[in-house]
């Protein structure tokens, strides 16, 4: 199994510790990090401060929201950071959510999974030095190539329901989930083999983001906990929590409650079904769950506190739980 580390951009945390994040990946000797883009960073603009604050880590932006973003800002994005810092770039596509799109940016997500797939092949003509041909009816780029060298980056598309497992099944380089239970993943990765198998061609690899902290204090579960509460009543995430056993949790998030109400009713296990949180031995036994999922990458986002600044802690012990699996690097 592949590992790899995910910015937390946590809220409760300085933002310049991603800097620090970033470090400790390439120090525990992760080959690639991601960059993700919520409420603080632009992403482009972190990842060339990180490729200027670390000597060797791969960086794949994204998720990026594509009914936010349009594919030529995203392949200048991308070329731009691998001209300025020499290093290998990969992108992820997704859809986001309403927060984001449409309260934040001001933006529709009417025909999301169509601008996924317009997007996806726009950029990939553009990341590969191709003049863009793409007029889509949602997304699209005509008649642009990039001025700078095309880095020739690798695509991922963040994946979920069954029509954005089309996309990925036909447009992916590797597909990625965000915070699922290994059964979840194991539904998806079904989904996405179905999805591949309809279209006689070979699924690409799937990788899972999966919140991390090794021995973690109360200033780290703390924060896991917060990061949980948004996924509990969204479609989707709601049934898988509910399959794990916290459908009165689930019920309670319906009916809107005060989030700091919301909040103090999450109990730790609800993060332990989506992530790996203990000792070495129980992230190793959480790992080999999601292997047996099917799930070929790992993606940690690790959780970060006074005690752990930047989750150097938490990386070091992941990567020394995933020791068994030699084919992790």
């Amino acid at each position: 199994m592949k590992l790899s580390v995910s910015l937390g951009l946590w809220q409760d945390r300085p933002p310049e510790e991603a800097l620090e994040t970033a470090r400790a990946a390439e120090a525990a000797g992760y080959p690639e990090l991601w960059i993700g883009e919520m409420a603080t960073w632009d992403a482009f603009a972190l990842g060339t401060a990180i490729g200027a604050a670390t000597s060797r880590i791969s960086l794949t932006f994204g998720p990026l929201a594509v009914t936010v973003r349009d594919p030529a800002t995203i392949a200048m994005g991308v070329a731009s950071v691998a001209a300025l810092t020499g290093r290998s770039t990969g992108v992820a596509l997704g859809t986001s959510s309403d927060i984001v799109v449409r309260a934040w940016h001001g933006r529709s997500r009417d025909r999301a999974v169509t601008a996924l797939a317009e997007s996806a092949i726009a950029v990939r003509q553009l990341l590969g030095g191709e003049k863009s041909t793409v007029d889509g009816k949602v997304a699209g780029s005509t008649g642009y190539r990039l001025r700078l060298a095309a880095p020739k980056s690798p695509l991922t598309i963040a994946a979920f329901g069954p029509r954005a497992l089309d996309v990925a099944a036909r447009h992916a380089d590797r597909m990625v989930v965000n915070l699922v239970s290994p059964a979840a993943a194991a539904t998806l990765v079904r989904g996405l083999r179905e999805a591949a198998s309809r279209i006689d061609s070979t699924p690409p690899p799937v990788a899972a983001w999966v919140v991390g902290a090794a021995d973690p204090g109360p200033a780290e579960v703390e924060q896991l906990r917060r990061g949980v509460v948004g996924y509990l009543a969204a479609p989707g995430y709601a049934d898988m929590f509910r399959a794990e056993g916290f459908g009165a949790l689930v019920d309670f998030a319906r009916t809107r409650p005060h989030p700091r109400e919301l909040l103090a009713a999450v109990p730790v296990e609800a993060i332990a079904a989506v992530g790996l949180l203990g000792s070495r031995a129980e992230i190793a036994v959480k790992a080999a769950e999601y292997a047996a999922a099917g799930i070929d990458e790992l993606a940690i986002v690790p959780a970060t506190s006074d005690d752990d600044p930047g989750g150097a802690k938490t990386l070091a012990a992941c990567r020394s739980a995933a020791v068994p699996f030699d084919a992790w690097a």
